[in-house]
């Protein structure tokens, strides 16, 4: 089995309050001042309180077209992805040189060679090291990523794979869209990292939770229920109210595939916090109380939404309380979920 070695979440450096980000963003999203109150309120309803942002709030106004929002992602994810990477490792006690597999995931930005290889030659990894980059996922793909190493991992009990999202959802800003979706996104989402390490079960190193069951769904015809579609100014959402009910309709089955009668009870739940229709969806399809996904709520209100880094935020505040046997889980396009079970070692 897999086990999770370390967890390096990082965000950029510029930080601001959600009203702050309101009173910056509101302008470039709406130029008639009159549909302003209304993003405030979607803003304020979001339960978000700061973001952190790949560039000074000033600078937003000056970005245009998809090749100035794209380079400054590739940027940004190269530092961002690097400094979470050499953390990880560091805190897992394994040299770089024995990294197997690196798997990069990131919705918001694209380029070739892919921003994995970049950071794999500026840290000095091997030659033959496996890079498995991917796009497309969103939101599910933090999840997601730790079952795919999983996957990879649990033939090669030595093994050392990396796991690294990226997302900077304020580059995907998409100005004079007065849509109700980019409205909701545009106060919800902001920009983080987190890498992963994972060990096979016989590594020397091997430390943390096991990775003991995975599960994976698409949900059929729910494609035009969430999307991101890369159009000529850049990324635009597709966000309905639909998603919600996809989960409370969908979710409690996926669940109880996994868990095969056991009880969540002992459980701790490690959400993605989409938001907070998500995260009470959540709560709902599972009949569980608010207060079992504390941790999701305060990283929401602490950082928003950070797409596929959120859910490995998350993770990483329950295993810091100590906090071993989870369910993690996470939706994305499609609509897709990913849920993944750990337990702890004895």
């Amino acid at each position: 089995m897999t086990r999770i070695a370390a967890i390096a979440p990082v965000l950029p450096e510029h930080s601001s309050s959600q009203a702050e980000i309101t009173a910056a963003i509101a302008p470039l999203l709406a130029p008639d001042p009159k549909r302003r109150p209304l993003i405030e309120r979607m803003y304020a309803s979001s339960t978000v309180e700061r973001r952190y942002s790949a560039l000074p709030l000033e600078q937003y106004q000056h970005l245009g077209s998809l090749t100035e929002t794209n380079a400054a992602w590739f940027a940004a994810a190269v530092e961002l992805g690097e400094r979470a990477v050499r953390e990880a490792l560091r805190k897992a006690d394994v040299a770089i040189e024995d990294v197997d597999l690196l798997l990069f995931t990131s919705v918001t930005g694209v380029s070739a060679p892919s921003v994995d290889a970049v950071i794999a030659e500026r840290l000095g990894m091997r030659s033959d090291l496996k890079r498995w980059p991917s796009f497309g996922l969103g939101c599910v793909a933090g999840a997601t990523g730790l079952a795919r190493v999983n996957d990879y991992l649990e033939p090669r009990p030595m093994g050392v794979a990396v796991l690294l999202a990226v997302e900077l959802c304020s580059l995907t800003l998409q100005r004079d869209d007065e849509s109700i979706a980019n409205f909701v996104a545009s106060g919800l989402f902001g920009d983080g990292a987190a890498a992963v390490v994972l060990l096979g079960d016989d590594h020397p190193k091997a430390a943390g939770p096991r990775i003991t069951a995975t599960r994976s769904a698409l949900i059929p015809e729910t494609a035009d229920v969430l999307a991101f579609g890369l159009t000529t100014t850049g990324f635009e959402i597709t966000l309905t109210a639909e998603v919600a009910g996809v989960i409370e309709r969908a979710f409690p089955a996926e669940v109880a595939e996994l868990l095969q009668g056991r009880s969540t009870d002992g459980l701790a739940m490690v959400a993605h916090p989409g938001g907070p229709r998500i995260l009470e969806a959540f709560a709902n399809a599972l009949g569980l109380p608010r207060d079992r996904f504390d941790r999701s709520w305060a990283s929401l209100a602490a950082k928003g939404n950070l797409s596929s880094a959120s859910v490995l935020h998350v993770l990483a505040d329950t295993l810091d309380a100590g906090e071993q046997n989870a369910l993690l889980f996470a939706v994305g396009p499609g609509v897709s979920t990913e849920l993944v079970l750990l337990e702890a070692v004895e």
